[in-house]
């Protein structure tokens, strides 16, 4: 270690050290930072839960070094994927962000396909909605207390059989997924203040009345099997079909009138396998 005490050979080795640095590490590291990748880069902002549509998102070239190995780089892979946070312009998009499906509580409105709607009823008082006891899936009788201000209360025909697809608190939150909202104890289940219902437009209607009027209860049919749960609602599409034929149009292109006779309001619960699942 002698040849450390002599300042010529140190100076030497610094020279060459510095040589080594500035023509082969520094070119390197200039290389690797001046490549170039595509990204997604959100342009629009983006609420959790949205799904993720071209116009909210852009490719951008950026430089390679030091990105994230999570990153999305190709649009393809990111438009009509769901946020699982807020997005705001600017931001790039990771892959824990994104989600193939809707957020749990509102899973069930991307379902709709036209043929039937969604509507929600206010649960008013505990018992109104089977003290809290509802979760999605649920088949329910809706009770109208003096239905159509005859001084009866009635199960309408039209809503037998309807089936429960979400049960709301008043935070927002559906009770029936297990989430917990921010501001609520984990021992404590917020009670719910609405039940979403899947309905037909005619059946909406009616529903729409009896929420105006304040006066509804719901009453529990069935829960289990999605097996079952599809014969309650069949027989009940059956009796809208009947309450509400679609007018036949004659060969001279005139509106058969309906006839004046009413099918019956009564239906017959079908028959399912004891306990359901």
């Amino acid at each position: 270690m002698s040849f450390l005490k002599n300042r010529t050979m140190l100076g030497v080795l610094c020279i060459v050290l510095s040589l080594l640095i500035c023509f082969a590490l520094t070119p390197l590291f200039n290389q690797s930072v001046s490549q170039k990748t595509s990204i997604v880069r959100v342009v629009k902002e983006i609420k959790a839960g949205d799904q993720i549509t071209k116009d909210t998102v852009q490719t951008v070239e950026v430089g390679r070094y030091n990105l994230p190995e999570n990153l999305m780089r190709q649009p393809d892979s990111v438009i009509g994927k769901y946020a699982e946070a807020d997005l705001f312009p600017g931001d790039y998009i990771l892959t824990d962000k994104l989600s193939d499906v809707p957020a749990a509580e509102n899973a069930y409105l991307y379902s709709l396909n036209g043929d039937k709607q969604a509507i929600s009823v206010s649960i008013k008082n505990f018992a109104q909605g089977l003290s809290g006891k509802l979760i999605s899936g649920d088949i329910v009788s809706v009770i109208a207390p003096d239905y159509k201000k005859q001084g009866a209360t009635v199960i309408p025909p039209e809503l037998t059989y309807v089936e429960v697809i979400g049960v709301t608190a008043s935070t927002g939150y559906d009770t029936d997924t297990g989430e917990i909202s921010e501001d609520e104890d984990e021992n404590e289940k917020e009670l719910p203040s609405t039940v979403t219902l899947l309905v037909s437009p005619e059946q909406a209607k009616i529903l729409a009345a009896l929420e105006a009027d304040g006066k509804l209860h719901l009453s529990l049919v069935f829960r289990g099997s999605k097996e079952n749960a599809v014969q309650f609602t069949k027989l009940q599409d059956e009796v809208i079909a009947k309450l509400y034929p679609v007018p036949a149009v004659s060969d001279n292109t005139e509106t058969a009138q309906p006839s004046g006779t009413e099918p019956s309001a009564e239906t017959e619960a079908p028959a399912t396998e004891a306990g359901g699942e």
